[in-house]
């Protein structure tokens, strides 16, 4: 353990509630930043509820309970409709937003595409990337926003496993649509906050941007162009994605389909790697021993190359390190959910339309479930412990458990362990990144670090 941590040092982290809140107040900082509305008591107890407006909500953290919320009783625990009215919009009814039996055919289709072969097969596109990020890093000075750079870095991930080749597809352009759209549509409005019906138009929702139509046209052309063309010697993710076919209903997924699954992989694909790694990489700079350890591994196993999908089972600390990271600072924090009819929750009755969310923000630093929960600690994750299954939900779980799990973590290795590898990261004094959701957690103010070369 470093000394960073034997001092009692922590990376930043939410100021949360300490007092009751009306719906005004609560409507500020949710607007803010979502997680500044989860009390305090949210790190200690089961299970808290209660009222804002006329919407009734009950926040949970108990693993059982939320075992049922996401696996047992799933079907009563459906996405919210504040969550489906940002993102219906720019991803239609695409598996992340489809409930029941839509939801099962899109998953059932789509989960070939995500296999441990797909993914080796794509993976030298990652490796790639991380080597054009160390040639930018190399080129900008001394100090560099890491969230900035990965962000393109990510991007070019998933640009080149979705539209591998394509002329139509204008990263730049999409990945401009995407940051637009969500500024402009994901933050909690005063009717969601006192329970306005969902059906009365919410004013940052009316209109979809410009850029998010000629994000749409975009992938049409792109999928238009794949069909007409056929697909590549090694297939992406497009190319799987129109050959995959639900084994039940031999369903395929028709142009609509199609896109709005694209971008969702688009969406949900490059900014969450993304967040992870650039919170890894401050909190390395955070706690220099964690950093010099994370090297040690890394050049031992790499001598100076790229890293590559076939080293990641060689580079446990640096596994280690992600999940830390995704521990403190989740990319989704804070999951909501519309009950659809009467259920008991930690001994507490739920009513058909309550609010039951689950906030992974506080569930990651609950004090009956971690030692020291707002430490940094990769220590936590040795010898390939796995906490106890609902205590830790990066990627959520249960039936609806994120699709690309397993691409975002070796995509995150191989990016994080050929960094770390080439240069060494250092905190920059008053510039700390402050940790704020909107729809991800994002790091306020970015991730300057100063970098050196090794």
């Amino acid at each position: 353990m470093s000394k960073l941590l034997n001092s009692g040092a922590e990376p930043p982290k939410v100021k949360l509630v300490t007092e009751v809140w009306g719906p005004i107040k609560s409507l500020m900082a949710a607007r803010r930043n979502i997680l500044e509305i989860i009390p305090e008591a949210a790190t200690k107890q089961p299970i808290v509820s209660g009222r804002t407006g006329s919407v009734r909500w009950h926040m949970v953290m108990e693993p059982h309970a939320i075992g049922r919320i996401l696996k047992d009783n799933l079907e009563n625990y459906p996405k919210s409709d504040v969550t489906k009215n940002i993102l219906e919009p720019a991803i239609g009814d695409s598996m992340f937003i489809a409930e029941g039996a839509h939801w099962r055919w899109q998953r059932r289709a789509a989960s070939p595409v995500f296999t441990h072969r797909n993914i080796a097969n794509l993976a030298p596109i990652m490796s790639a990337a991380a080597d054009s990020a160390c040639a930018r890093i190399d080129a900008a000075g001394e100090i560099v926003d890491m969230y900035e750079e990965m962000i393109t870095t990510t991007f070019d991930v998933i640009s080149n496993v979705t539209f591998s080749g394509s002329d139509a597809m204008d990263s730049a352009q999409v990945h401009h649509a995407i940051d637009r759209y969500i500024a402009q549509t994901a933050r909690i409005s005063l009717f969601d906050i006192i329970g306005v019906p969902t059906w009365v138009p919410r004013p940052s929702r009316i209109f979809q941007p410009n850029a998010l139509k000629k994000m749409k046209t975009i992938a049409d052309i792109a999928i238009a162009s794949r069909k007409k063309h056929g697909s590549k010697p090694v297939p992406d993710l497009l190319d799987l994605l129109l050959e995959g076919q639900d084994p039940e209903t031999k369903r395929q997924m028709n142009m609509a389909e199609l896109r709005d699954n694209l971008l969702t992989f688009i969406v949900a694909g490059h900014e969450t790697t993304a967040l992870t790694l650039s919170w890894a990489l401050y909190l390395c700079a955070f706690d220099p021993e964690v950093q010099d350890k994370l090297r040690d591994e890394a050049q031992s196993v790499l001598q100076g190359r790229t890293a590559t999908a076939e080293d990641c089972a060689a580079l446990p600390y640096t596994e280690q390190v992600i999940k830390e990271a995704l521990r403190l600072y989740p990319p989704a924090a804070f999951v909501s959910r519309t009950a659809q009819g009467k259920d008991v929750l930690c001994d507490r009755d739920v009513q058909r339309k309550d609010t039951v969310m689950l906030p992974i923000y506080a569930l990651h630093r609950h004090h009956a479930i971690w030692d020291n929960p707002d430490r940094f600690d990769p220590m936590r994750f040795a010898n390939g412990h796995k906490p106890d299954r609902y205590s830790y939900l990066p990627f959520g779980d249960g039936p609806r458990i994120c699709i690309g799990a397993q691409f975002a973590m070796i995509e995150a290795t191989i990016i994080l362990a050929t960094l770390i590898s080439r240069f060494n990261f250092d905190r920059i004094k008053g510039r700390d990144p402050k940790p704020v959701m909107v729809l991800t957690l994002r790091p306020e103010g970015g991730v300057p670090l100063k970098v050196s070369r090794l």
